[in-house]
């Protein structure tokens, strides 16, 4: 029986653009400012960043949504103002460390998707490792049309998920996709109705948090800078990985459950 969500303590408490519940080893964060259909703003990005460094230690997944109609409409224009060349590298690396967070921090992500996800909020669901996209949901990069350039890590994980050639068209034109296009090209790894996206989050969630926890560390640290790497590095990395990874005492108590009879079989 699934436990009753606990409401954040200590410096997460004081997060008030942010809606966060934990229950058991999952954690929820909702981006929470609905009425500006979460648009990033610079504090809202220093609160996820102080989040996802502060997560409760017994956390061993995370759902990241937003509250309201949208999942996030992107960067807060209202706050970009006359900013120096300076200034705009700053901001754009304050979003760099939050979203690194979310990418390579201790514990996977999972992104519920719904209304737009657009400019900056396809850059922070890129940053998920897992996506689940309702059928409401949309996605756009309009930097193009708005004479500026990603700059939340948008040029380094989106063309990973769909390839340069798709992004440069999505800034260049503004071509906006919708949910089974983006299901198709790879945005959402999971696409649902509409209204069932949190349920499948916290269920994928669950059954994340119950992985041995460097096995999780390994997908989410090891994977995708082998897959970056030329081949022989890479193989050679991943050796390294699956020893490691073996010699865990929790990864021989699952297997020797396995042997046993005690663990479930695959699909099950």
């Amino acid at each position: 029986m699934p436990s009753t969500p606990t409401p954040p303590a200590g410096v997460l408490a004081a997060l008030d653009l942010l809606r966060i519940e934990t229950e058991g080893p999952v954690s929820h964060i909702r981006l929470n400012r609905p009425a500006k259909r979460n648009a990033l703003s610079d504090e809202l990005i220093a609160q996820l960043h102080t989040a996802f460094v502060n997560l409760p230690q017994d956390t061993r997944a995370v759902v990241l949504s937003g509250e309201g109609e949208h999942f996030c409409a992107g960067l807060d224009l209202s706050e970009l103002g006359d900013r120096s060349v300076h200034g705009g590298i700053e901001h754009s690396r304050s979003w760099h460390a939050a979203f690194e967070q979310v990418q390579f921090g201790r514990v996977p992500v999972i992104a519920v998707l719904h209304g737009a996800v657009v400019g900056g909020g396809l850059e922070l669901a890129s940053a998920a490792h897992v996506r689940i996209a309702e059928r409401s949901t949309f996605y756009g990069l309009p930097e193009g049309q708005r004479g500026l350039f990603v700059g939340g890590g948008g040029s380094a994980r989106v063309p990973r998920l769909i390839g340069v050639a798709r992004m440069a068209d999505m800034m260049l034109t503004g071509r906006v996709l919708n949910a089974d296009e983006g299901q198709q090209v790879g945005l959402s790894t999971y696409l649902v109705e509409p209204g069932e996206g949190l349920a499948k989050g916290i269920e994928l969630a669950h059954k994340i948090a119950r992985n041995a926890e460097l096995s999780n560390f390994a997908v989410m640290h090891a994977l995708p800078r082998i897959a970056a790497m030329a081949q022989s590095e890479g193989l050679f990395v991943e050796s390294l990985m699956a020893a490691i990874a073996q010699g865990d005492d929790s990864a021989k108590d699952r297997m020797r459950a396995f042997l046993e009879g005690r663990a479930g079989k695959v699909g099950q």
